[in-house]
C-alpha cells in the first residue's frame, strides 16, 4: 500500500508527459496526491478542463524549445510521453529518441533533479521466457520501440553521471486492468502496484540511476528486482486471480513469439 505519510510527501509541481495515453489517464488521477500542481502534457487531444491542482500544457516532444518551456517551474518529471507501440523508426525517432533527450536537457537547464522514466520490458524482449534476468542483464531490444527505451536508459545514466539528475527507469511489463493473455500472466502490473511504484520512484532518496522491473507479485516471473531493493517497492497484487480466465483462451502455437520471447509479438513486427 502507499505510504501513510503521503500528505507530507508532496511536490510543488509535478510534470506528467504522455498524459492522454492509456497509462497517462490512469496516473492523471493517481498522482494528484503527490503534487500541489500536476502539469499534464501530451501532443494528443486532452481534456482541457482541469480539476483542482491541474494544468494542461500541450507539447510536441520533438520540439526542443517547447519541451524547455514545458519543464520550466517543475520539481520532478514522470516521463511517459512518446510512441508506445512498435512503429517505423522515423516515428519512434521524433517522439522517443529526440523527445527523451529534450526532456533531460530541459531538466538540466531548469534544475530538475528527479525523473521517472517509463522504460519497457521491450529493452530485454529477445530473451527467452525461460530465462531470468536482473537489472544488470545485457539489453536485447526487440524492435525500434525497444531500442528507443534502451537509448532512454543510457540518457538517464549519462545525465546522472554528468549532471547529478537522478532517474528511476521502470521497465514496465503489461499494465492493464487485468492480464490479456498467457504472456501477461508473468508481465502484468496492476494499477495499484504501478501507483505505489511511482510513489517510491519519486520520493526514495538517492536513487542515482535505478532500473526496476514494473511487475506485480505474479506467480511465474522472469525478472528479479533485487538491484532495486532500495526503492522498498512491495507489490500487493498478483495475476493469479485471472489464471482460470486466461487459460480458457485457445493455446498459443509453440512457434508463436508470444510463447517464446519475453517481448512477445514485438520481436516479429516489421520491417516497415
Amino acid at each position: 500500500m502507499s505510504n501513510p505519510n503521503t500528505a507530507a510527501r508532496k511536490l510543488p509541481r509535478l510534470l506528467l508527459t504522455g498524459a492522454a495515453g492509456g497509462l497517462g489517464k490512469v496516473l492523471r488521477e493517481r498522482l494528484k496526491p503527490y503534487a500541489d500542481i500536476l502539469r499534464l502534457s501530451d501532443i494528443a487531444g486532452m481534456d482541457a478542463a482541469t480539476g483542482p491542482g491541474e494544468e494542461v500544457v500541450p507539447c510536441n516532444l520533438a520540439d526542443k524549445q517547447a519541451v524547455d518551456a514545458l519543464v520550466a517551474g517543475c520539481d520532478a518529471i514522470v516521463h511517459l510521453g512518446g510512441v508506445s507501440v512498435e512503429r517505423p523508426f522515423e516515428e519512434v525517432l521524433e517522439a522517443n529518441i529526440k523527445g527523451v533527450f529534450h526532456i533531460y536537457e530541459a531538466a538540466r537547464r531548469h534544475g530538475v533533479k528527479r525523473v521517472v522514466f517509463a522504460s519497457s520490458n521491450h529493452v530485454i524482449g529477445f530473451y527467452k521466457q525461460s530465462e531470468h534476468l536482473d537489472a544488470h542483464a545485457a539489453r536485447r531490444p526487440d524492435g525500434y520501440y525497444g531500442l528507443s527505451k534502451s537509448f532512454g536508459e543510457d540518457v538517464a545514466q549519462f545525465y546522472f553521471d554528468r549532471y547529478g539528475i537522478e532517474t528511476v527507469s521502470i521497465r514496465i511489463g503489461s499494465s492493464f486492468p487485468e492480464p490479456l493473455n498467457r504472456r501477461m500472466m508473468s508481465t502484468w502490473l496492476s494499477y495499484r502496484d504501478l501507483t505505489t511504484l511511482m510513489e517510491k520512484c519519486l520520493f526514495t532518496p538517492e536513487v542515482k540511476h535505478t532500473v526496476v522491473y514494473g511487475m506485480s507479485a505474479n506467480k511465474d516471473v522472469w525478472w528479479d528486482n533485487s538491484a532495486a531493493a532500495h526503492l522498498g517497492f512491495v507489490p500487493q497484487d498478483s495475476s493469479e486471480v485471472f489464471r482460470e480466465k486466461v487459460e480458457a483462451q485457445p493455446p498459443v502455437a509453440a512457434d508463436d513469439p508470444n510463447a517464446i520471447y519475453q517481448g512477445g509479438a514485438f520481436t516479429a513486427q516489421g520491417p516497415f
